[in-house]
């Protein structure tokens, strides 16, 4: 793909940082750099601000800087500011949320769920767009951080309200792809002298 005038607009989606990003990307990670273009750029059963909310969620919860401030430079383009808060609050929440309920999972002890968690997450119940999308958002970072309690829970908040399985699939797709394009670029670093991939 030919970027013109550091710019990429893919299927009437412009993503002119994070294509310079996905440039960037080695020939040996080329799976991932073309599932990036993938899941941000095709059609699929997500809304604008489901598939940009989800991104930015999902690379803030990868802890990649540069690619968060790709993807959330791109998000504000294509949808409102409140997306974008939205999927940072998400990804902090779900940051302390899935810590502790991953946790309670994993001890198996009845009297750690009986305990309140005395966690403030009002964000969820009040977000800036809508709850579904918050909930899915918080769906995409649990999945990423491996909280099975968390995940069990939010996807079935989001089928209950109505969205469908391929929303919950399509999400879950970007947040997979945003996290391995994350150690992608991560890895960069660790390779001495190795040049800026080329994309293909």
């Amino acid at each position: 793909m030919q970027l013109e005038g550091r710019r990429a607009d893919l299927d009437g989606v412009t993503m002119q940082h994070t294509e310079i990003l996905r440039q960037r990307i080695g020939e040996e990670c080329k799976d991932v750099r073309l599932n990036l273009s993938a899941v941000l750029t095709s059609p699929s059963s997500l809304s604008e601000a489901q598939r940009w909310g989800t991104a930015v969620a999902a690379a803030a919860a990868s802890r990649c800087g540069e690619l968060g401030l790709a993807i959330a430079q791109d998000a504000q383009l294509a949808v409102d500011a409140r997306v974008l808060e939205d999927a940072r609050a998400a990804a902090a929440l779900m940051a302390m949320n899935n810590v502790y309920y991953r946790f309670r999972h994993m001890v198996e002890k009845p009297v750690y769920a009986t305990k309140r968690p005395g966690l403030r997450m009002n964000r969820i119940a009040q977000p800036a767009t809508n709850k579904l999308d918050f909930e899915l958002f918080c769906l995409a970072v649990s999945a990423i951080n491996g909280c099975g309690t968390c995940v069990q829970a939010h996807e079935k908040t989001v089928l209950e309200g109505g969205l469908s399985e391929d929303q919950v699939h399509d999400a879950v797709r970007i947040a997979a792809v945003i996290h391995s394009a994350a150690v992608a670029l991560e890895m960069l670093d660790m390779v001495p002298g190795a040049p800026a991939g080329n994309a293909g």
